[in-house]
């Protein structure tokens, strides 16, 4: 039966006999396996760019550095020649899994579930010290802090395995929808691990370059980073203090407002509210001109108060609604995603429930009598 299985994937059928037939199809596939190994080698060098020292646009890069930072052409290429391209950092960017859904439902999930919200009290427990501290400097609530750091690492568990050097260079000279960005963030990279005296092809993070805790592309940890625990070192990788007061420092600068609110609930009616929908998260738009887009917050809002309307989309569901104000505008400058800013919102909430519920009852102990 295993012979006449095969003679079927070949699509023919030789003489009947079991042992003839596979006797016929041996030399054959012998010869395609070992052609089909041999041109292996060939079809993968062909697929993958040159080493990077020999390519025009990164010797331009180094020229670059050279005369910008006063690094030096020899220590660039060796670090460029033990530079490896990352194919499936390419796929990753093209299709991230965590909007791969294309569902607000779907991609909350991931972020809002028991699992998540209980590892999240815990940390909090565990950090409360740092996390009270940047609370009261920097005017960025607890649980905002909390939750970003759930959502980007689940609270520092999942920093990356990428190194560094290779997601950025890949980045920057293989993905030309955003080589420029990934160009200054591989400046900002090797001037950064100059700085910190780190060697640059030790470091690991995501496939987008993120590095630590906070997941902080090189550019926001040289500017926003900061030592908070005191210790003489910026170690996002391994101090939860100095994630904590760097986020917190990272959203005060990009404008968050102290004790102001984030997003509101609300309800839509018509078709006029799609125009303001469109318009973007930017809240350029006064609350007092939201009636006449057909839009309702859930609370009342001063009529001056600047804001933008986001629609969060789920196939076969009833789209969900967010008045987004100040706060929420400035979660999109850490990750520009209203889906990714509402489930750092609505995680950040649970949180807050969860902590304060009381603890469960223990269970009874229940001794058992002898018959």
């Amino acid at each position: 039966m295993k012979a006449l299985y095969i003679h079927d994937v070949r699509g023919h059928i030789p003489s009947y006999s079991p042992m003839s037939g596979l006797f016929q199809l041996k030399q054959p596939l012998k010869r395609f396996l070992l052609a089909a190994a041999l041109a292996l080698p060939a079809a993968s060098a062909a697929a993958e760019p040159p080493s990077y020292p020999q390519r025009k646009e990164v010797k331009q890069f180094i020229a670059e550095m050279v005369e910008k930072h006063r690094f030096t052409r020899k220590e660039l290429n060796r670090v460029f020649g033990q530079t490896q391209f990352q194919p499936t950092i390419i796929k990753a960017m093209d299709q991230p899994a965590e909007t791969a859904l294309a569902s607000w439902q779907a991609y909350r999930a991931q972020f809002i579930n028991r699992e998540r919200v209980e590892a999240g009290v815990q940390f909090w427990n565990r950090h409360a010290d740092p996390l009270k501290r940047a609370a009261a400097e920097f005017g960025v609530p607890e649980e905002i802090i909390v939750s970003i750091i759930g959502v980007e690492t689940t609270y520092g568990r999942n920093i990356g395995t990428y190194r560094v050097i290779d997601a950025l260079s890949t980045l920057a000279f293989d993905y030309p929808k955003r080589a420029e960005f990934f160009r200054a963030e591989l400046e900002n990279y090797l001037v950064f691990t100059r700085e910190m005296r780190i060697n640059a092809l030790r470091v690991k993070g995501s496939y987008a370059g993120a590095i630590g805790i906070p997941q902080f592309m090189p550019g926001s940890y040289r500017r926003f980073a900061v030592d908070y625990d005191s210790d003489g070192q910026i170690k996002l990788a391994t101090s939860t203090a100095d994630a904590v007061g760097s986020i917190g420092n990272f959203l005060k600068s990009h404008g968050w407002a102290r004790g102001e609110a984030v997003a509101l609930g609300a309800e839509v009616k018509g078709e006029a509210w799609r125009k303001l929908a469109d318009a973007g998260v930017a809240p350029v738009h006064r609350a007092a001109d939201l009636p006449g887009f057909g839009v309702k917050p859930a609370v009342p809002l001063p009529s001056d108060t600047l804001c933008a309307l986001i629609e969060l989309e789920t196939p076969g569901q009833p789209s969900e609604f967010r008045v987004a104000l100040q706060n929420f505008f400035v979660l999109t400058r850490y990750n520009r995603s209203n889906l990714y800013a509402a489930a750092v919102l609505d995680l950040a909430a649970e949180l807050v429930r969860a902590r304060r519920a009381p603890p469960a009852p223990a269970a009874p102990n229940i001794k058992k009598e002898n018959p």
